[in-house]
């Protein structure tokens, strides 16, 4: 994948793409050759490159097609990379980094895709499992996983429900979707966050987390959307920084012996 990355960003036409998307996320195909001298259909091909190199997310909203900056890419090459050599020569890639990990300017959704060496059902079960989810996430999810049933969320000694905190969706092996919780005193005491903080997180509407699995070979491709942000949002930034590190736990406990031993226990 390393190799297919580094090819996406060896052309400047492509890393011009990539930087439209980084003023403006969730651009469609007309915006994106809008802003840019080149023709429609070399535009598609360089957006297909980008998109099989897991840069570029693309989402469907009624007849639109949405493209989003990916950061995993980035981010694995990164850990990968810079901490074997002079950060000094690769400066220039650090500084990609930060760009393409920068909060959208338009678009306030978190979009997140990675592709994980397991199967749907295992990760479905990294998902759902309390088991599981306590491993990576450090939290257990209280629910039937029904349509419309309430889903608590258990911290420790803390657990955070509420009104609308629900199930929306469950698909097992390809979707899963749910409000994101309360924002509870017990929470934030739990978590240091400040008072204001917390008093202004509180006050927002619950946003919705989404999970989508697609085989793809030995692999799951996963690509995490969670949106319903108001402008400014205390939980949007939260959020990007949390579930950028959650979603690389969530891939590195179900590819790892952990995931076997608790299954094991679990069973």
């Amino acid at each position: 994948m390393d190799d297919e990355v580094f090819r996406a960003l060896a052309d400047p036409s492509r890393r011009q793409l990539l930087d439209s998307l980084n003023e403006r996320n969730g651009q469609t195909l007309s915006e994106l050759c809008a802003g840019l001298d080149m023709a429609r259909q070399s535009v598609s091909k360089h957006l297909a490159v980008l998109e099989s190199a897991n840069l570029v997310t693309t989402l469907r909203r009624g007849r639109e097609k949405l493209h989003h900056l990916n950061a995993e890419p980035i981010n694995a090459i990164a850990d990968r990379w810079i901490n074997q050599y002079d950060r000094r020569r690769v400066q220039l890639f650090a500084d990609l980094k930060t760009a393409l990990e920068q909060e959208p300017v338009s678009d306030n959704d978190f979009v997140y895709t990675t592709y994980i060496k397991t199967t749907p059902e295992r990760l479905w079960r990294a998902l759902t499992d309390p088991a599981f989810t306590q491993q990576y996430w450090g939290v257990q999810h209280r629910t039937d996983w029904k349509v419309g049933s309430p889903i608590d969320w258990v911290m420790g000694d803390v657990t955070m429900s509420g009104p609308g905190q629900e199930v929306l969706e469950y698909d097992p092996y390809r979707r899963l979707a749910f409000t994101w919780h309360h924002i509870t005193p017990e929470f934030a005491q739990a978590v240091e966050m400040p008072d204001d903080q917390r008093d202004k997180a509180a006050a927002e509407p619950l946003s919705r987390a989404s999970f989508d699995l697609e085989p793809d070979g030995d692999q799951v491709k996963l690509t995490v959307i969670h949106t319903g942000f108001d402008p400014g949002s205390v939980i949007r930034a939260m959020i990007d920084e949390g579930w950028t590190k959650l979603i690389s736990d969530l891939k590195s406990f179900t590819e790892s012996p952990t995931f076997d031993q608790t299954a094991a226990s679990a069973n």
